[in-house]
């Protein structure tokens, strides 16, 4: 099982290695305050890109590999992948430059005159989707080293660039952080390029508007959960930061940061061992192998993770972050149960990409989502920040239970 996971499993390390790094920057020279503040920025980073790849890169990996070796084919398919990316990209830039002063109230709120931050995005973020549709292309063709040395040489040059903006500019350069350091990856990318890409002539000409629909799936799917997910999420934090204020914001955005960084191992298992299993299997019974193997293997190791970490809290605490996070311990059995019920879902949950199965996908995407949003805004309002990793614990329990109804022929 992990053979397939040796170069890349050091290219997640060093991410996770980066992520604490970076928290504890954050942590010594922002505090709680402005956590929530970078928090808010990287929700809502995460959505632009989703909109302005236009959530094609699961489809332009499957078609890059399926492409490959007809020229004609390829060169019409990524023409067309380019001149939409390059046209929404710009009329992104233009939105975000425009109107940096109502995204500056929106996002950070009106105490705050952070309204360059989102210029300096409008001007990086062509070179950031740039880079992202190049690692998707090189994906497809089947560059895997390539693609994990880009991430590993990438997120070290983003650590570097984002300690010296932090130490510099403390909590201004925590943000500029956010969007600077994904745009160097471009030129990182670039390096990598090869000649297939290097060859490659974008004409109007090859626009193909059938190539659109067919990509029209995967976009959907993915733009669901890449830009509404961020978007509760903002409006969350948000609603900590007007009832409880900018230091519990943070508090939940630092237990968010711990609780990503050990479930990217999780979802690189995932994504590199048993996508393709369930890709591949046949029928139900095969699919039941697969998992059952997960839930066997795999999730015990995790739950044992989880519950060390519970009883390590108060020392992981100041080590990863400071002393003044300290009320973050506060929030661990929760986060750590809804993400305990998320581990058990996410298997079942691969089983939409893997079969293609959109409607059902969307659908339970959206009732989580509202599950989520609904559940934190009454939990708050009665236990304050901990009624957010409450609603989180809530919201993946009940996803959990209709996966499990949904698949039960599979699962049983």
């Amino acid at each position: 099982m992990f053979k397939v996971t040796s170069l890349n499993s050091i290219s997640v390390l060093i991410k996770i290695v980066v992520g604490f790094v970076s928290s504890k920057v954050i942590a010594l020279f922002v505090g709680p305050s402005g956590m929530a503040l970078v928090g808010n920025l990287r929700n809502f980073v995460t959505s632009i890109e989703s909109v302005a790849t236009l959530g094609f890169q699961n489809g332009i990996i499957k078609y890059v590999a399926e492409y490959e070796k007809e020229p004609q084919k390829i060169n019409t398919f990524l023409s067309t992948v380019v001149i939409s990316i390059l046209g929404i990209t710009l009329l992104l830039s233009g939105f975000l430059f425009w109107t940096s002063d109502y995204l500056n109230d929106k996002i950070f709120g009106v105490n705050f005159k952070y309204q360059s931050v989102f210029r300096v995005l409008a001007l990086c973020l062509p070179w950031y989707i740039a880079s992202l549709f190049l690692v998707t292309v090189l994906n497809g063709f089947g560059e895997f080293k390539k693609v994990i040395k880009i991430n590993i040489y990438g997120n070290i040059l983003g650590l570097l660039l984002s300690v010296a903006l932090i130490c510099y500019w403390q909590e201004f350069g925590a943000l500029l952080s956010v969007i600077m350091a994904p745009a160097i990856l471009f030129f990182i990318t670039l390096f990598f390029v090869n000649s297939k890409i290097a060859l490659l002539k974008v004409s109007l000409k090859e626009f193909d508007f059938a190539i659109i629909k067919n990509l029209a799936e995967y976009s959907l799917m993915t733009l669901v959960a890449a830009v509404l997910g961020p978007i509760v999420y903002l409006l969350i934090r948000n609603n900590i930061i007007q009832n409880l204020g900018y230091d519990k914001a943070g508090y939940w955005e630092a237990m968010s940061r711990i609780s990503s960084y050990y479930l990217l191992f999780l979802s690189t298992i995932l994504t590199v061992y048993f996508l393709p299993k369930l890709s591949k299997s046949a029928d139900n019974q095969e699919t039941q192998k697969v998992i059952w193997s997960y839930y066997k293997g795999i999730f015990p190791v995790f739950l044992l993770g989880l519950i060390v970490l519970y009883f390590l809290k108060d020392w992981i605490i100041p080590i990863l972050l400071t002393k003044s996070f300290h009320p973050v311990s506060a929030l661990f059995f929760w986060q750590l149960l809804g993400d305990a019920f998320k581990a058990m879902s996410l298997i079942l949950g691969y089983q939409f990409f893997a079969k293609k199965m959109t409607k059902a996908f969307l659908v339970t995407e959206l009732f989580s989502l509202t599950v989520l949003w609904v559940s934190s805004t009454y939990f708050i309002s009665v236990y304050g920040v901990e009624g957010a990793v409450i609603a989180h614990a809530v919201t993946y329990f009940v996803y959990f239970l209709t996966l499990l109804f949904y698949f039960r022929k599979t699962v049983f």
